[in-house]
């Protein structure tokens, strides 16, 4: 997914357009996530004891799907679309993996890979 549970994204479609927030829950299966005081709704809880749980109707956030979500950018104060790019030796970013591996004396397991704004040339860790 393009993005990870902590990242801050702003809302891009629906009745939150426009709002910022955190993500608290990524749900990969789904290809939804699940943002920090967005999408509420509201849920009619019974009470039980045994838990410790009183009744009543509670608010909360529901899943949006992650394609109605885009990462938020400082540099540009607003939401940027993000490509993934290998990192090569010296910190520089590579579209493939092979180019990324030609700048390294020995040759690493894995090659990681970052988050990059082509628009703000921001990375995204």
């Amino acid at each position: 997914m393009h993005v990870k549970k902590d990242d801050l994204v702003v809302v891009i479609s629906g009745k939150e357009r426009g709002m910022r927030g955190r993500i608290l829950q990524v749900l990969p299966n789904e290809n939804r996530v699940i943002v920090e005081g967005r999408n509420l709704v509201k849920r009619h809880m019974k009470p039980n004891p045994l838990i410790g749980r009183e009744g009543g109707i509670v608010e909360k956030e529901a899943p949006i799907h992650a394609s109605n979500v885009l990462l938020y950018s400082e540099k540009l104060d607003g939401p940027v679309r993000t490509q993934k790019r290998f990192v090569g030796a010296g910190g520089d970013l590579f579209a493939s993996k092979e180019e990324a591996l030609k700048t390294y004396d020995n040759a690493p397991r894995r090659v990681p890979k970052v988050r990059f704004s082509p628009k703000t040339n921001e990375r995204f860790e």
